[in-house]
């Protein structure tokens, strides 16, 4: 072959290497992209209302994060419709993401400034307190409970935007009835596992409980601050006492959506409330049906964790 017509072959095929090369990092890239937003054989949570078939999907991630704006609510005694517009303000401004970026100084689930007062970066990073500030702010919004979502939203966050939350208004609505209870079993996360390897442990799930739903959440022992019961990687959480049937039902389920919800950040493996059990080994069928043989099953919310 003449050397003038061999060296366009060799260019031709370094082309079409390079095309199959980039080919082949575009698709690594999408997977990659799609396993970490959420997309399909991405580990996920599902909110699933009874009866109309709605359904709204979330990672993990974000439902860790709506698991601690409605806790941190309920440790206030705040309403439900506080829940829901905080879920919809977080939706809009973060995607209920824990993000270190924003416009201008923003930062958080709630993209709050520390410019304005909002306090530290350090601080607003921290789920709970971010949310604690949004809720204070709501509180000295006059009947906003009876205000529409936009309106009271806009209030505290005096956006540029404000329409914008009234689209996640009825995402927030179903995972607010999930995470408060009122809708029992009706979100369920496939089984996923922190990168970093972090221990679990019974210890560690009680820290948190204490943290976001405030002391109370626990029972007090000897030593003062509540403990719950078991140890190593079992606890076990009363609820309702002396309670009537339908709060302690409420209360039941919203403890053990707050730990499903969490179950990847903290290596819950199993949760068990009211004759239903949640597996990380097979969470791909959600709650299960178990037999009860104790008569305080609907009292009591058990948790096994990894360590």
């Amino acid at each position: 072959m003449p050397a003038q017509s061999v060296a366009p072959v060799r260019r031709k095929r370094r082309l079409r290497t390079a095309a199959a090369f980039a080919v082949l990092i575009g698709l690594a890239c999408y997977l990659v992209v799609q396993y970490v937003t959420g997309g399909p054989g991405a580990p996920h949570c599902t909110v699933r209302a009874e009866g109309d078939g709605k359904a709204y999907e979330l990672s993990p991630e974000q439902a860790a994060n709506a698991a601690t704006i409605s806790a941190v609510a309920t440790s206030r005694g705040l309403p439900e419709r506080a829940v829901t517009i905080a879920l919809a303000t977080a939706m809009q401004e973060s995607g209920l993401r824990n993000i270190e970026f924003g416009d201008r100084d923003s930062v958080g689930l709630f993209q709050q400034r520390p410019s304005q007062d909002w306090g530290t970066v350090q601080q607003i990073m921290d789920p709970v307190y971010a949310a604690g500030e949004f809720y204070r702010h709501l509180a000295k919004v006059p009947g906003y409970s009876r205000l529409p979502l936009t309106v009271a939203a806009q209030k505290v966050q005096r956006s540029g935007y404000p329409q914008a939350y009234a689209k996640h208004e009825a995402n927030a609505a179903l995972l607010t009835g999930a995470l408060t209870g009122r809708d029992g079993a009706a979100m369920s996360c496939t089984e996923s596992r922190p990168a970093d390897g972090r221990a679990g442990g019974a210890a560690t799930v009680r820290e948190r409980l204490v943290r976001e739903f405030g002391p109370g959440v626990l029972p007090r022992t000897d030593g003062g601050a509540g403990r719950g019961t078991g140890g190593g990687r079992q606890l076990t959480v009363p609820v309702g006492q002396g309670g009537a049937a339908d709060e302690t039902a409420r209360r039941g389920w919203e403890l053990a959506t707050w730990a499903v919800a969490h179950s990847a950040e903290l290596r819950i493996e199993q949760i068990s409330y009211a004759g239903r059990m949640w597996s990380a080994d097979d969470s791909g069928k959600g709650w299960q049906h178990r037999a009860e043989s104790s008569a305080a099953a609907g009292r009591t919310v058990r948790l096994v964790t990894a360590q």
